[in-house]
């Protein structure tokens, strides 16, 4: 019998295969609660389950025999599990075409969250990582390129290009800032539409080897969440597009006749309900559909390489990252559990609010940039009034035309509790900025009053993020923290270990305790389907100090 606190193992008799015996040593099978969960946790070895004058044990020694000579010990094996590495998670050919460690990555947060100290701590451990690029100058782009490569010769890394729509120039020269220092990964995230600087980018990297098969050395990780827009990075190219790159004399004829055989990106991460810009799709809904799509484009084209599917929005435990395994992801990629590290560029007291966050913490909010657009997106609204004070501002701009027909006492408001201060200072620093980024914007904006009412809102908008990463004091109230549900779903998990506190979070370490609890919970599923009825805390995987 066990001592009070063990609890049996309980095995299903109909799964029984009587013709197994398991050959040992007796002293190296578990039998008690600790033990057993040390040797279903040593994935580096099989696992035996073993019966023993009726009692149920678990070892990682010995090994399956048929028959008995005598010599040794021979129990009743019961069933087994294999050995299992965490590269064996997801698909083979991520791990080969980035040369990384595991099928895991972390997205690009815009303005510098995802920071070069994120990208290189994990980038040493062969962890692919995305810059946040989004929203941040060419020369604050540049200064980080330079640091990440100086630190990652031959180690993985990857550069965020954010769909602007409201600003195509700049689009393309931070496409040709990352042609020009040889940036050979970049995540394309929020794309409605296939962009000329994103064709202009992959085909420019075109070339044929010396076994005259396509070499590709630009490569488009494509975030998204439609299947319309999965369409697009599925297919080749537009032929048009290429057509126009050629006679702008960007990419040879060749690379365009390349361009139409291959796919216009290698991976594309399918994104769930996310922190940030987002559509709060099911993952159980969406990623099937576009696994389907796959297929179907893959069957028509037959490329060397399908395209890989990942998963992102609420990975962030080892149950939610094995579900997108098991769902058929290829990679999964976690954004908002990494805000709340060490490494983040985001302000101790916005980590503070995001490690005390629940699941239930987060509402959908305007978007700076695609105000006009009404795209929002997920914020936090624990200990922060952004959310609330930007909704206002989006019903401000469909109800009115002009600053000027808004009542005097709804703009005293603004002045006083949102903006802190006078509309036409925030103008005039709007009209600074756009007149070095922008002047067609600025242009466009004096002969537009609406135009003019949108850009003095997304000067709140816009700031509040910087805010929020910079820790700007008395703002607080205003912060905007871009996050999703998965973030309280981390917080649950981790709430009595160590990684309960901000201060402990580190992004390679959140990566190894993921990765390793969604291989353990695999070894218990697997020992379940057999037949094992486990105790409930055997399905639970707490993070451990490395």
């Amino acid at each position: 019998m066990f001592q009070q606190n063990h609890k049996q193992l309980q095995f299903s008799e109909l799964t029984i295969n009587n013709h197994q015996t398991w050959q040992g040593e007796s002293n190296s099978i578990a039998f008690d609660t600790i033990n057993i969960k040390n040797k279903l946790m040593n994935l580096d070895h099989p696992c035996f389950i073993v019966r023993n004058n009726g009692e149920i044990g678990v070892t990682n020694q010995g090994k399956v025999a048929y028959t008995s000579n005598g010599k040794n010990s021979y129990l009743e094996l019961l069933i087994t599990a294999p050995k299992i590495s965490l590269n064996q998670l997801g698909d083979a050919n991520f791990l080969e075409t980035y040369q990384v460690k595991y099928a895991y990555k972390t997205g690009a947060m815009a303005q510098g969250i995802a920071s070069e100290e994120m990208v290189i701590a994990l980038g040493k451990q062969n962890i692919l990582s995305s810059f946040g690029a989004g929203s941040l100058s060419l020369s604050r782009i540049e200064t980080a390129i330079h640091r990440i490569q100086k630190s990652l010769h031959h180690q993985p890394y990857a550069f965020n290009l954010l769909y602007n729509p409201s600003e195509p120039i700049m689009e393309r020269r931070l496409t040709e800032l990352y042609l020009q220092h040889q940036i050979r990964i970049i995540e394309a995230s929020a794309f409605l539409d296939i962009t000329d600087n994103l064709v202009y980018y992959r085909a420019a990297g075109l070339s044929l080897n010396s076994a005259h098969k396509i070499e590709i050395k630009n490569r488009i990780i494509a975030k998204i969440s439609r299947r319309e827009v999965a369409i697009k990075f599925l297919q080749p190219a537009p032929t048009k597009t290429l057509k126009h790159l050629v006679q702008q004399g960007l990419i040879t004829e060749l690379q365009a006749s390349l361009a139409e055989k291959i796919p216009l990106a290698d991976d594309i991460t399918v994104e769930a309900d996310s922190g940030g810009h987002t559509d709060n799709r099911p993952l159980v809904c969406l990623l099937p559909s576009i696994l389907e799509l796959r297929d179907e484009i893959q069957g028509k084209y037959n490329y060397e390489k399908p395209v890989r599917i990942g998963v992102a929005g609420g990975i962030s435990t080892p149950q939610s990252a094995l579900a997108a395994f098991m769902l058929g992801a290829a990679y999964v990629v976690t954004g908002s559990i990494n805000q709340a590290c060490i490494e983040a560029g985001t302000s101790e007291h916005t980590k503070q609010l995001l490690s005390q966050a629940e699941i239930t913490d987060m509402m959908m909010a305007p978007a700076a940039d695609m105000f006009e657009m009404g795209v929002k997106l997920q914020v936090l609204k624990r200990g922060t009034l952004f959310p609330i004070r930007a909704q206002k501002l989006l019903e401000l701009y469909k109800k009115y035309n002009s600053i000027h027909e808004i009542p005097t006492t709804e703009k005293e408001k603004l002045e006083k509790q949102i903006f802190r201060k006078p509309i036409a200072e925030i103008w005039q620093e709007t009209t600074q900025y756009l007149t070095q980024r922008n002047p067609e914007k600025l242009a466009k904006a004096n002969n537009n009053p609406k135009v003019q009412m949108a850009l003095i809102f997304r000067w709140y908008l816009g700031l509040s993020s910087r805010w929020s990463n910079n820790g700007e004091p008395g703002r607080e109230m205003d912060y905007q923290i871009w996050c999703g549900p998965a973030i309280g779903s981390f917080n649950n998990w981790v709430k009595n270990s160590y990684l309960a506190h901000p201060e402990n979070r580190q992004v390679v370490d959140i990566a190894d305790q993921i990765m390793k609890g969604a291989a353990y919970l695999y070894r218990i599923h697997n020992l379940k389907i057999q037949g094992l009825k486990l105790p409930e805390e055997y399905y639970q995987y707490q993070p451990k100090c490395q």
